[in-house]
């Protein structure tokens, strides 16, 4: 409420009415003094509004938590865990709350942000101490390696990190560097404005008006000038773009991401999940006979079963990746002796996949306590490990190259006998014998060749960077309609390219397999290098720093980690790449809505200061008091925050290239542009106003013909603005029932003063006759014609260059 209290407009409207009750005008000073509640009362409003909007964000965007009721596994908001609950924890999670273990795997967690510590401490279970850290997670701490399972003992502000947030509680939070920058507009205008008003007061004065018309004149001058109305559209339009982009199914976590999205020249998209439906499923097994497709009703072969067991074996315990659940599903099918093992042996060591090894080992006890190893990942890496000969080495390869060529994910799998107690520190210690091939398919979504189609007409590239092999990411790339003529790069290719070289490899590339998480962030680097505006998609723990680097970082929120989502901009409620392309089109059109409703108030603001100035100078019947401003501001406010916010955008949005990103908000051709039409909606009510007074109109007459038109012209003004380049004609087809609203809302509020004898006493007007009336609304339609003429010159110029 202060910070109400201390705007420009607000203080200028409390120095008029201070003066009206000085002079003993009453009622002029009751109007002011409501209009001054009225004020209030919609900043307030639309305050709040924001905040309602703002706060459904933050709702959203707490950390999610993967939690045990009633028997079954439910993904909640953080803020919904209780005491009782059973946490789910993974790698990649952000704990929900403090929680003692009772159930884990290698469990690391990252406990820096209470301790200080920078190394993750290890997690086991401590019997009968039930006062050992090493037994307790902690809420906010993340879970970087392995897996657990832990029951809640404390949340919100019992936690070891709510004790830290209540001391957070009495600090006053920062603005936003958009907020400051806004506030100092205003500032730096009201400045400017009062310093003008003051000048025009001291030449009032000297023409020999009462000291009391002077100062009055000068208020009201500074109250047309002053744009309060930035800061409101600026912050309002954010909030609720974040809130309409949310209800598609995409959460904003930085405001500034929103703008940035209109900007994006390349969209850099992981295969498994966004493209395609991220319902993985074994299509085909290759084994000593061959390629078999499994069927429900017709067994499988020995050696294909073995495939397919020690593949599940070589799976996380409760897994996370779609294929390994593919795998899993298909092995209790074909080969349920796969889910005996691994509910009646102990994984005793786990050597998780990393850049010099790509696969997963496994390595279990069985009942008698005998080795059994299962290896499962890349064709080539499985190859190597086997030791199998060049010549057969190649025969295989060629295989899983058929079975990628025809867009299919190729796993290879191998098993190892161990006789010794210690396990080696690196899995190609282990006598791998070679099994055979899985491959799964995940089908393409049927959105994404649309989706595609439209990104390229909008100018944007979709670039795929995939962790599949090579044939499965170009065989996928051309369904979906990703440019393929640049050929491919594999990870191993980016590691002997120099940074200089890389970044001129991603201008003709648009598909990368074999990629890593942690090259991703080179991708990024190289693109931006490159001069390309780069939004960015992952989901895994090591995607975090691509995602940080990329200009607009986009998490996958139902199979992202906490982490993932913690450094993106925005996150995909919708694993999808419709959500995204979706994204960037409410982008565009939100920077679109924030441009035209810039555009309006620059306009609108040129002939209200005009008549507020230029009858003192041409020593004739003063047009503008302070009442008609706040009349008029109670039409500004509405039109820039609720119709252009709610303008659907322009249809021509995706067909257009995408800005530069450093081209300010207000640019030299915006405000010439808006200035001029502000200028020209002036010069027909001043000849307007020239004309009454000609005519022999009296006072009254003279103002409320030039009132009128100020009025009719700020609604063309809002009609004009609602498309830069499309004339009010075209724009009109587009669905808006906000605008017709205030529209009609205006001009019955007009009625009501030229036409109820007490309301036209105080805004000192005369009733107009119809033909006035219809002079008034051609002289504001007259003011907008210049700029609708130069839309249509120019729309037919632009279908000239096209045809």
């Amino acid at each position: 409420m202060l910070e109400v209290l201390s705007e420009p407009m607000f203080l200028l409207l409390c120095a008029a009415t201070g003066i009206y009750l000085l002079i003993g005008d009453v009622i002029e000073a009751l109007i002011l003094g409501a209009s001054l509640l009225v004020v209030i009362g919609i900043t307030v409003v639309q305050r709040h509004r924001t905040e309602r909007a703002l706060e459904a964000l933050r709702d959203l965007s707490s950390p999610r938590a993967l939690v045990v009721r009633d028997g079954r596994q439910s993904r909640i908001a953080g803020t919904d865990v209780v005491r009782g609950d059973v946490l789910v924890l993974s790698e990649g999670d952000r704990v929900a709350a403090d929680a003692d273990l009772f159930a884990t795997s290698n469990l690391m967690v990252d406990e820096s942000l209470l301790t200080g510590e920078s190394l993750a401490a290890e997690k086991r279970l401590t019997v009968g101490d039930a006062s050992a850290q090493a037994g307790k997670v902690f809420s906010g701490t993340l879970v970087v390696k392995g897996h657990g399972y832990a029951e809640v003992v404390a949340t919100g502000a019992r936690s070891e990190l709510g004790r830290i947030g209540r001391a957070l509680g009495e600090i006053e939070p920062e603005r936003t560097m958009l907020e400051r920058e806004t506030a100092k507009i205003v500032r730096v205008v009201a400045a400017f404005a009062v310093a003008l008003s003051a000048l025009v007061a001291l030449f009032h004065l000297a023409l020999d008006h009462g000291w009391v018309e002077s100062v009055l004149a000068g208020l009201t001058l500074a109250m047309a000038i002053i744009p309060e109305e930035f800061p409101v559209v600026l912050t309002v339009f954010l909030a609720l773009g974040a809130w309409r982009i949310a209800r598609r199914g995409v959460l904003t976590r930085r405001m500034p991401a929103i703008e940035m999205l209109g900007a994006a020249t390349v969209l850099c998209v992981d295969k498994t999940g966004t493209l395609t439906e991220n319902r993985m499923a074994v299509k085909e097994i290759f084994a000593a006979e061959g390629w078999i497709s499994p069927a429900p009703d017709t067994p499988l072969s020995r050696g294909a079963r073995e495939v397919l067991s020690h593949a599940a074996l070589a799976s996380e315990l409760a897994p996370f990746d779609p294929m390994e659940n593919a795998v899993l599903a298909a092995a209790s099918r074909h080969a349920p002796e796969a889910d005996a093992w691994r509910a009646a042996w102990r994984l005793d060591r786990d050597y998780s996949l990393n850049e010099a090894f790509l696969a997963v080992c496994h390595a279990w006890r069985d009942a008698e306590g005998r080795a059994v190893v299962a290896l499962k990942g890349a064709p080539e890496t499985i190859v190597a490990a086997c030791r199998i000969d060049a010549t057969r080495g190649q025969e295989l390869l060629a295989q899983a190259g058929l079975a990628a060529a025809r867009g299919m994910r190729v796993l290879g799998v191998a098993c190892a006998q161990w006789d010794e107690k210690a396990w080696p520190a690196d899995p190609r210690a282990f006598a791998f014998r070679w099994l055979g091939f899985v491959a799964l398919a995940d089908p393409l979504r049927p959105v994404v060749p649309a989706a595609v189609a439209e990104c390229r007409r909008a100018g944007i590239r979709v670039v795929m960077i995939t962790g599949d092999h090579g044939g499965t990411a170009l065989a996928i790339a051309r369904e979906a309609g990703i440019r393929t003529e640049g050929g491919m790069l594999t990870g191993a290719e980016l590691e002997t390219l120099a940074d200089a070289e890389l970044a001129l490899a991603v201008r003709r590339v648009d598909v990368f397999a074999r990629v890593l998480p942690e090259q991703k962030l080179r991708l990024v680097t190289a693109l931006k290098a490159s001069g390309e505006v780069v939004a960015m998609t992952g989901d895994g723990v090591n995607d975090a720093p691509a995602l940080r680097a990329a200009h607009i970082g986009v998490a996958m929120g139902s199979r992202g980690t906490d982490v993932a989502r913690e450094a993106a901009s925005l996150v995909l409620l919708r694993d999808e790449f419709g959500a995204v392309v979706d994204t960037v089109r409410l982008g565009r059109r939100i920077y679109d809505n924030i441009r035209n409703a810039m555009c309006y108030l620059l306009s609108v603001h040129v002939p209200i200061a005009g008549m507020a100035f230029l009858p003192l100078a041409m020593a004739g019947p003063v047009m503008i008091y302070p009442v008609h401003v706040v009349f008029l501001e109670f039409l500004i406010d509405p039109a820039c925050s609720v119709v252009f916010e709610a303008e659907a955008g322009d249809r021509e949005a995706m067909r257009r290239p995408p800005r530069d990103p450093r081209q300010p908000l207000f640019s030299g051709t915006m405000l010439a542009g808006s200035l001029a039409l502000g200028a020209t909606a002036l010069i027909a009510v001043v000849l307007l106003y020239g004309w009454a007074i000609s005519a022999g109109r009296t006072d009254e007459e003279v103002r409320s013909l030039g009132f009128a038109a100020i009025l009719f012209g700020n609604l063309a003004l809002i009609f004009a603005n609602r498309s830069q380049s499309q004339p009010i004609l075209v724009t009109l087809g587009r669905s808006n029932p906000m605008l017709w609203w205030m529209t009609i809302g205006a001009v019955a509020a007009l009625a009501l003063t030229l036409y109820a004898p007490a309301v036209a006493a105080v805004f000192r007007f005369a009733p107009l006759g119809a033909v006035d009336v219809g002079i008034a609304l051609a002289v504001g339609i007259a003011g907008i014609l210049g700029s609708e003429l130069w839309k249509l010159y120019a729309a037919r110029y632009r279908r000239a260059e096209t045809s």
